[in-house]
């Protein structure tokens, strides 16, 4: 008796059996998932990465009057408004309409931080007006900011040419060693 064998094929392979059958099925399903799964799962950490700094943004523009933390680097970046690195009690607040976007910072300081900062704004403590609240009503208003007559007030404007933000400088000499800088720096788009 004989033992029957697979008969070729007519290009003269043999016929495929169960086992490499099974492996190369697996081998497709495995190929498939990682080149579908990989970019899935990218796009689903993507998606939530965006929607959640969606959610901050949202809560960010929502918020009202002076928020305590520091803006953005992108924000003191775009505004000029250099927020010296020993500064404390830091607190901002962003406007931004059609016409006008406005950047409102607060911060204490030391009298050299005060230096570097009017120096990186573009203007120095000579331009300091003694006497003088550089910032607007309105604006003090927005924030409320309440510029009593007691304490010792200088300000100074920075005007730049446009389209780079204009600022309004106002700073609290009560105690020299360490100011209160409040200011307001205005850009149009």
């Amino acid at each position: 008796m004989t033992v029957p064998h697979p008969a070729a094929s007519p290009d003269g392979k043999l016929p495929e059996d169960r086992r490499h059958m099974l492996r190369r099925r697996w081998l497709t399903a495995i190929t498939i998932v990682l080149l579908v799964g990989i970019p899935a799962g990218y796009l689903v950490i993507s998606a939530g990465q965006s929607r959640d700094s969606g959610r901050d943004k949202e809560r960010e523009s929502s918020a009202h009057g002076l928020q305590t933390n520091w803006p953005s680097q992108m924000k003191r970046r775009v505004f000029e408004i250099p927020v010296p690195s020993n500064a404390w009690d830091v607190s901002y607040y962003e406007t931004s309409n059609w016409k006008t976007s406005r950047l409102y910072v607060q911060f204490t300081t030391t009298a050299n931080g005060l230096d570097t900062f009017l120096h990186d704004s573009g203007t120095g403590r000579t331009s300091l007006r003694g006497g003088e609240v550089s910032v607007g009503e309105r604006d003090a208003d927005i924030v409320g900011w309440n510029f009593v007559p007691t304490h010792d007030w200088s300000g100074t404007s920075v005007d730049r040419e446009p389209p780079r933000p204009t600022s309004d400088i106002t700073v609290d000499l009560t105690d020299p060693a360490f100011p209160r800088v409040y200011a307001v720096s205005t850009t149009s788009p």
